[in-house]
């Protein structure tokens, strides 16, 4: 091997760890805050009612751009993008860390969830052009997608570790030396590469229709969260939001420049990745929401035990990512491997089902957890590198986005629809036991948490039927690891660095 080519092979993976920093500053950002909310409400002196705004500016402002952050970077350059969403990203921290009303932290939350759907599309469409070797990608995916699956019980670790050593304001000033990180290694390794072509346009009205059909979709399920299935709002956000969709999709039948091509979601294969991240992204939140509940208010967990009880979960979620796209992926291909990983997320859910208030962590929390990091490590992976397989470079940023649109819409769907149903079990628990007492008000909340984890194994199942359906055989599809280079290393423009 000549030393330029050993040279370039070490400045790709230096890019992956780049890209990395960054997917990583983005997916925890969603959860991280979530531990540190009870000192920040203190410290603030908002209500209750105002606290999910915390937690929904971010999701709001992040789903409903990120089309538009991916096709931004697929018409301004994927370097360029790439360093104003980090330092938009460390901007929008450092002003919400230095926040001193309810007011300016939701700001800042917004403003973060805007650069961070410039960030996360870019990030993987980064990855996508740059590795395009098979057996490289698949490696690179391993990694990325381990990342972009244990990012949120990362978020949990940190934000616990932050509230109770330092203060609740460094769970967001911590994405400031990240991204100064992820920033010098942009600039000296992330190459820039130069147009060739004619520079498409942005389609201004396909934005706006598919910006405020996320937007109504997120809000729409955020609001069943706190108001409730009946209220008008959620309902009219809802339906307001289909109708958008709608009109998005005939609009880009017909458009010169679309900003989502249609022949993108409409491929088999990467259909059937996008719809695997959203099931899995909605069934995932049953893990980190009511196991996170489940450990502090019945167990007693403080947030760092919280945090810690996590970390077998992360273990085994790398060391499957690493093992699915090195060995199984290249050798069995998604059709059966997500499929695998959807089985494992239903019986880990199931698992779950089992806790009540004599439970130990070891015997019945533990097992659980790692039976779902092996899950989420098979399944999310496979279908990232399935979803960007193949698609032509200049779509490549949009492509991505979808990937993200997919995981924020999944767990915005699986936060509402499983709060509300574990909510009603409480409730139809306390009304079987009108005498309310401690062991009652416990019991109450566990019933809950079981319909949840319930319901979450549902989805996982539903996911394991649609993946096995609709993820083509090996012959049918392009290669994932070894052997035949994808379409993307076949089709691919000469990179120009500089």
């Amino acid at each position: 091997m000549s030393e330029t080519t050993s040279s370039t092979g070490r400045r790709r993976w230096v890019t992956l760890v780049v890209v990395g920093l960054a997917q990583l500053m983005v997916v925890l950002d969603a959860t991280v805050v979530n531990i540190a909310l009870p000192s920040a409400q203190a410290d603030l002196a908002f209500s209750d009612g105002q606290r999910q705004w915390i937690i929904t500016a971010y999701s709001l402002a992040f789903a409903s751009l990120l089309l538009l952050g991916g096709r931004l970077s697929d018409l301004m350059g994927r370097k360029r993008t790439f360093v104003i969403g980090l330092i938009g990203f460390a901007v929008a921290s450092a002003l919400g860390g230095a926040a001193t009303s309810f007011e300016l932290l939701v700001a800042a939350r917004a403003l973060q969830g805007v650069f961070g759907a410039l960030l996360a599309p870019t990030a993987l469409a980064v990855l996508t052009t740059t590795f395009v070797i098979p057996k490289e990608r698949a490696r690179a995916f391993g990694v990325f997608g381990a990342i972009a699956g244990a990012g949120g019980a990362v978020g949990l670790l940190l934000g616990g570790f932050l509230t109770e050593a330092l203060d609740w304001r460094w769970n967001l000033y911590i994405n400031v030396p990240i991204a100064a990180v992820a920033l010098v290694g942009a600039f000296l390794f992330v190459p820039s590469i130069e147009r060739t072509g004619p520079r498409p346009k942005l389609d201004v009205p396909g934005t706006i229709l598919v910006s405020g059909a996320l937007f109504g979709l997120v809000y729409g399920f955020s609001n069943a969260e706190t108001e409730g299935w009946d209220s008008p709002a959620t309902w009219g956000m809802l339906a307001g939001a289909a109708v958008l969709l709608v009109a998005f999709i005939a609009w880009q039948r017909r458009t010169v420049h679309p900003l989502l091509p249609l022949s993108i979601v409409l491929d088999r294969n990467r259909g059937a990745a996008y719809s695997s991240v959203l099931i899995a992204g909605a069934g995932m939140f049953g893990v980190f929401l009511f196991v996170t509940y489940y450990l502090q208010i019945t167990l007693g967990y403080s947030p760092i035990q919280t945090g810690l009880s996590f970390l077998p979960m992360i273990g085994m979620l790398v060391l499957a990512a690493q093992l699915g796209t090195n060995i199984f992926v290249p050798r069995f291909g998604p059709k059966l491997m997500v499929p695998i990983g959807m089985t494992l997320g239903a019986g880990g859910m199931v698992l779950l089902t089992v806790l009540d208030a004599s439970s130990s962590y070891a015997a019945n929390v533990l097992p659980a957890l790692m039976v779902m990091g092996t899950a989420m490590g098979t399944i999310m992976p496979a279908s990232m590198q399935t979803a960007t397989l193949g698609v032509d470079r200049q779509f490549a940023g949009v492509a991505s986005a979808m990937v993200n649109t997919s995981q924020q819409v999944g767990g915005s769907i699986g936060t509402a629809l499983l709060n509300t149903l574990a909510a009603t079990a409480t409730a139809d628990y306390l009304v079987d036991h009108p005498v309310v007492t401690e062991t009652i008000g416990v019991n109450a909340a566990i019933a809950g948490y079981q319909t949840a984890y319930w319901w979450g194994a549902g989805f996982f199942a539903v996911g394991a039927v649609l993946s096995a359906l609709l993820f083509r055989r090996r012959r049918q599809g392009a290669s994932l690891g070894h052997g035949e280079p994808a379409p993307a290393a076949r089709d691919a423009e000469p990179l120009i660095a500089h």
